[in-house]
């Protein structure tokens, strides 16, 4: 083999790995983060298979005969066996924490994604053209930022007629964008202030492209540990609001549904298996999410050291 074709081939070995390749990289080095990607797509499988199994219906049907039933009993009321135990009204407590789980996922999900796009977007944008427009922008981050917004919430999920997920999703996007606005603004007022914006604007690239094409994609390693954050952030909150009685209502049970029951006294210490299986639950989503977007993370600022 030729001196040059040697040189040619050592040059493509030696391009660092990009997109998904990075991404697998970092994941093989940190088992960690590996164990926890696969233990996350595992129970998201489960929950979300699952809940298409598990009929709603059966089991939110309330028999008082098997109230607080422990793991294991067999119901001659709804024939079937209460894996996980029973609750207070019978309900079974394994086909609750499938749905509750679900909706508690999906809602932290759908928050994250919605706050993440208003957020992120008008971030950049306030920070990139600066003056009137940036004033404007952050007068109103500011002005709801200031609002008390844990008590408006709870306003709004009292008042609201009909209140189901997508109007406690809807309520919660009100006030959880205005934080990811003031982040990304910053980090866009100086971003912006770089040469290959400069170049960029100098060859009449619109300022579409240039936000959302160019400057964007170097704030990825921000986004992403902003979103692992957010993401496993908006279902404690979910979680916590449904605890204290302003979250889901009883038809459409949370994990935070199954922790409140926890608020008894005589359930917290006797009767383990109503409460527990939500809390390890919520314990090790969020431990999962944290070390995979670590994991992330890492992958985006490399791939941004190597350009």
């Amino acid at each position: 083999m030729s001196e040059d074709v040697k040189k040619d081939t050592a040059v493509v070995e030696s391009i660092p790995p990009m997109g998904f390749r990075m991404i697998a990289r970092e994941f093989k080095k940190d088992k960690l983060a590996m164990f926890s990607l696969v233990l996350l797509v595992a129970i998201l499988l489960f929950v979300f298979i699952g809940s298409f199994i598990v009929d709603k219906d059966k089991v939110m049907y309330v028999s008082i005969f098997d109230k607080y039933a422990r793991p294991g009993t067999y119901s001659d009321t709804k024939g079937m066996t209460y894996l996980l135990g029973a609750d207070e009204g019978g309900r079974d407590v394994l086909g609750q924490l499938i749905i509750g789980a679900r909706n508690s996922i999906w809602i932290g999900f759908a928050i994250t994604l919605i706050t993440s796009i208003i957020g992120v977007g008008l971030g950049i944008v306030a920070g990139y053209y600066g003056g009137a427009i940036d004033n404007i922008l952050m007068r109103i981050v500011d002005f709801v930022m200031i609002l008390p917004t844990q008590m408006l919430i709870i306003v709004f999920v009292t008042i609201v007629p009909k209140f189901n997920v997508w109007s406690f999703i809807a309520i919660m996007c009100l006030f959880y964008w205005v934080g990811k606005a003031r982040l990304f603004r910053s980090k866009t007022l100086s971003e912006s202030r770089r040469d290959y914006i400069s170049a960029s604007k100098t060859l009449g690239t619109s300022d579409f492209k240039v936000m959302f094409r160019e400057l964007m994609p170097n704030l990825s390693s921000l986004i992403i540990t902003n979103l692992t954050m957010n993401f496993a952030a908006n279902i404690g909150i979910e979680t916590t609001l449904t605890f204290l009685g302003f979250g889901l209502p009883a038809s459409d049970p949370s994990l935070g549904t199954l922790i409140a029951y926890a608020r008894n006294g005589d359930v917290l210490s006797n009767m383990l298996w109503i409460w527990l299986p939500a809390s390890l639950l919520i314990l090790v989503m969020m431990l999962a999410i944290n070390y995979v977007g670590q994991a992330f993370k890492r992958s985006a600022d490399a791939r941004q050291r190597l350009g």
